[in-house]
């Protein structure tokens, strides 16, 4: 590619309107342009980023013996009220009516699609296992579009589905894409974790997230300090503080005038935090209960979803919480509440502790488990830096990180809701065992861009850079120096190298900033040394920068 007739820019300042040094540093490259919060183009140089990420994905899942497909972005809304994911969506859903108003949506994902497509083949055991993916777009009404493209409205995503006849051959097929995925993020040279997550809205029985580890992100990793576990912070377990038995005391209700934090009772009182329990409450699927859990610690809406069984889990309002007691969210307590009571682990653990008393002003201590009727309890709190390993009993610490892919096990629940099954050995009808796994490509880009930029601007490794080497011409009016140039530029397109010729009439200045911020991973410079047959070559990371000679150039270019 020459500069000097091809559509390049770049963009010198700074872009008000990105919230990320990675969407900053695409926009600015010329990478990637906003069209609209959520929505980007791809312009020429960030195409040839994007493609190469999907050709090391397409490869490692070629190698894994997957087959690639394309499915419709168009697709019928009934087929998401079979699978019951219809409301699961909800708002995030783009959704429109043909000329027959007949309802579609945007693809937000594909698993009904793939079920469909299996049912084409599945129809004895001896027609699995198989491994069927695509590379296309997904559409989702993001509330909140940002950091670039990390959470956008239009996304490039990889997905797969395997198809097993039960749940051992199954965990082969899902390690095999454990393998093709780690191989792909190594190729990309990301510095990646592999955590336990929720499933979400995909359900089934087990998730898996390959993250990023940035300084930037929206999800909490947790990690240990003494081995490998490694969680999103939404399923971190939480092993629980144990307490001395104590005698159990008389309750008391104390007067707390003005009292309405944790940290107000612990000051009024005189107490430790961990002799505190705070009562929440919460909406749950239209049902108003209350959730108990130590002082210090923050309820997990996640947990207490799974624990329930619920869709929907969402703070009280305050005329919600008037329907179950007249006392404001400052003072209150489980006992004399007509409320179903979630109580978290540690609190059962806990005896002789502190509460609201729901009277405002007052609050009980001495307060046990037996004062009051529990529904459930369980495990419903976040995970706390310093918490103990619950793996190795190691030190629990946090990382940020960018969630670039995601494995899940379906178990049967697509195939049971979809009617695909197959008849086994003993000509009985089973639902197929199915596996679930995404790559999300562009945040593939954009955890590199976050990983490696410098000061000066994006740092691509070779295997992803838009080209490999650049070539800069200082003056392209001396013969020596633009005819070594062409020359070169030719031998490396032979070579199969995909190389840049910054051919422009521009000052060296600019042309050195520019290849900087587009993050080539090794420039070629020809200058006045050029009649010597010296030219200078500096690699983007700083490892190489010296005078050479061209063959010594050459001979390198072959060897990266």
């Amino acid at each position: 590619m020459k500069l000097s007739n091809s559509f390049f820019y770049t963009i010198r300042d700074d872009i008000k309107d990105e919230d990320s040094k990675s969407g900053n540093l695409l926009v600015r490259s010329g990478m990637v342009k906003k069209e609209a919060s959520g929505v980007y183009m791809f312009m020429p140089m960030g195409l040839r980023v994007k493609r190469k990420i999907e050709n090391i994905i397409r490869e490692e899942m070629d190698k894994a013996g997957a087959n690639e497909v394309l499915m419709p972005a168009l697709i019928p809304s009934e087929i998401f009220h079979k699978s019951h994911r219809y409301d699961s969506f909800g708002s995030d859903m783009f959704k429109l009516n043909d000329r027959n108003n007949r309802e579609f949506c945007l693809g937000p994902t594909h698993e009904e699609l793939f079920v469909m497509a299996a049912k084409e083949k599945i129809k004895s055991y001896r027609d699995m296992p198989f491994n069927i993916y695509q590379i296309q777009d997904k559409f989702r009404d993001e509330a909140r579009p940002r950091f670039g493209l990390i959470r956008t409205r239009e996304f490039t995503m990889k997905d797969a589905y395997s198809f097993d006849t039960n749940k051992d051959t199954g965990e082969v097929s899902y390690q095999k894409m454990v393998e093709a995925y780690k191989n792909a993020f190594n190729r990309m040279e990301i510095d990646y974790r592999i955590v336990h997550a929720d499933t979400g809205v995909m359900g089934g029985d087990l998730s898996e997230e390959f993250q990023a580890v940035t300084d930037i992100g929206e999800d909490i990793l947790v990690m240990c300090d003494s081995c490998s576990f490694g969680s999103n912070i939404e399923v971190a377990p939480v092993k629980a503080m144990e307490f001395s038995k104590e005698d159990k005391k008389k309750r008391e209700l104390v007067a707390t005038p003005n009292v309405k934090t944790i940290e107000d009772v612990v000051k009024f009182l005189k107490v430790d935090i961990d002799k505190t329990v705070k009562t929440l409450v919460y909406n749950v699927d239209g049902e108003i209960i209350l959730a108990l859990v130590k002082g210090n610690r923050d309820l997990n809406d996640t947990k207490l979803r799974k624990l329930l069984g619920a869709q929907s889990v969402e703070m009280a309002t305050l005329d919600e919480l008037k329907t179950v007691t007249d006392a404001s969210f400052g003072s209150l307590g489980p006992i004399g509440v007509n409320a179903k009571i979630i109580v978290d682990n540690e609190v059962i653990n806990m005896s002789n502790f502190v509460c609201g008393a729901n009277k405002d002003g007052y609050h009980y201590i001495n307060v046990n488990i037996d004062d009051f009727d529990i529904y459930m309890y369980g495990d419903i709190v976040n995970v706390c830096e310093g918490d103990i390993c619950p793996k190795c009993g190691g030190k629990i610490y946090f990382k940020k990180g960018i969630e670039i892919g995601n494995t899940f096990k379906l178990g049967t629940k697509y195939s049971e809701a979809l009617d695909l099954n197959y008849l086994d050995e003993e000509n009985k009808l089973k639902p197929v065992y199915m596996g679930c796994y995404g790559i999300g490509v562009a945040r593939c880009m954009a955890a590199i861009a976050e990983q490696k930029a410098d000061e000066y601007g994006l740092v691509w490794p070779v295997s992803v850079a838009p080209f490999t080497v650049g070539i800069i011409v200082i003056n392209m009016k001396d013969n020596t120096q633009s005819k070594i140039a062409l020359d070169l530029y030719d031998e490396f397109n032979k070579m199969g190298v995909d190389v840049l010729l910054d051919d422009r009439d521009e000052r060296a200045g600019v042309k050195f900033k520019d290849m900087e911020l587009v993050g080539i991973p090794y420039r070629i410079t020809i200058g006045k040394k050029a009649s010597d047959g010296i030219l200078e070559l500096k690699s983007r990371d700083g490892k190489v920068d010296g005078e050479f000679k061209l063959d010594e150039v050459i001979d390198f270019v072959k060897n990266i």
